[in-house]
């Protein structure tokens, strides 16, 4: 579906434009002011403000100085004399599409953003359906986001795993600190399926297994508060990798939250405090994410759908190793170069499951302007 297909009215997108456009100039008038300019707080919201409805202004100015070309080049085009009549529908066939992508690019401006957006997050991956070919799976995503990550110039420390021998994961919990992180992870949740001959099975039979990847917008305190009296927390020896200090002193946390039951385990640092700063850590993200999920039921049905947010149990991609293939769901794109996307290379992945979702957003303004 295009995105002209589901677009809002061109008098219901100049009406929103204008004010948006009419707030940019007061917000700059004001930045001008002696008594904002001495308080810091007001300049600094005032500045985010600004930073935020730019990008838009700039765009409809772009679209209203197009129009008043193209107004002019189809006036040309009902010339009487043929060569500039001809002239102007020239024109016309350059311009209307550059309009076109102009009014497309403004709507997805004004699309609701995501509060979350520019959190870091958890990643919590867990091994699925499958067995010990599912935990090899599961680690084979982990290192994909490593490498995103990597590309991104953001940073990636594993906070919890549970491995399995053969250098597979159970589960493991990474957090990833850079801007926009969120932004770009949160459409990988979902039930992700592999399907290829694992490397313990002699007879070169195609397996089918699965894992589950969650993205949680990190919580920062004052998002979420915890009481600690309805915590439980155990300290324990770690188990498997991480050095004799880990071994040998009782570092590892379990976190238990009695009112929601949830779980966290911790026992990657070495430090017994470290490890229970970070369980806290992903104890709230886990919460928020709840908070965040509840929220969207209160809105409307159509809402949990949305990509990213909606159900785990969905199944979001397939990897199919004797193909050469990857598939998403979501979007219904396919691609020929699987070690490429295990390297990190998901942009074109990620860009298609977000035009996607941003579609369904610009149906939903649509069908609200009917």
């Amino acid at each position: 579906m295009r995105y002209n297909d589901v677009a809002m009215d061109e008098t219901t997108l100049s009406q929103k434009l204008n004010s948006l456009e009419e707030r940019y100039e007061a917000v700059s008038l004001l930045l001008a002011d002696p008594d904002v300019i001495a308080d810091q707080a007001s300049l600094k919201a005032l500045a985010r403000e600004q930073a935020g409805l730019e990008p838009t202004v700039m765009l409809a100015r772009s679209h209203r100085r197009l129009t008043r070309e193209l107004e002019d080049a189809q006036a040309l085009a009902r010339d009487a004399d043929p060569l500039i009549a001809e002239m102007g529908r020239e024109e016309v066939s350059r311009l209307e599409p550059q309009r076109e992508a102009l009014l497309q690019r403004l709507q997805l401006t004004l699309l609701p953003s995501d509060p979350n957006d520019e959190r870091d997050v958890f990643i919590e991956v867990r091994a699925g359906t499958g067995g010990d070919e599912a935990a090899l799976f599961a680690a084979d995503l982990f290192r994909m986001y490593a490498r995103y990550a990597q590309q991104k110039g953001w940073q990636a420390d594993v906070v919890s795993s549970s491995e399995i021998g053969r250098g597979g994961f159970k589960e493991i919990i990474v957090e990833v600190h850079g801007r926009g992180a969120y932004s770009r992870l949160k459409y990988e949740s979902g039930v992700h399926r592999v399907q290829r001959v694992p490397v313990t099975e002699a007879s070169g039979r195609i397996h089918t297994s699965t894992a589950t990847v969650a993205v949680l917008p990190k919580a920062e305190e004052a998002d979420v508060t915890i009481d600690p009296a309805e915590l439980r927390i155990d300290i324990f020896h770690a188990s498997g990798h991480g050095g004799q200090n880990v071994q040998k002193v009782a570092t590892a946390v379990r976190v238990f939250h009695i009112p929601t039951g949830l779980v966290v385990v911790c026992q990657d640092e070495r430090s017994q405090l470290r490890n229970k700063e970070r369980a806290l850590a992903v104890l709230r993200s886990r919460l928020l994410e709840r908070e965040i999920e509840r929220r969207q039921e209160e809105l409307s049905q159509a809402r949990r759908a949305q990509v990213g947010t909606g159900e785990r149990s969905e199944k979001v991609r397939t990897y199919n190793f004797p193909q050469n293939r990857v598939t998403d769901h979501r979007a219904d794109i396919t691609l020929h170069n699987l070690p490429s996307v295990l390297e990190g290379d998901l942009d074109s992945l990620i860009d298609a499951v977000a035009l996607a979702e941003q579609t369904r957003q610009l149906e939903a303004v649509a069908e609200a302007g009917r």
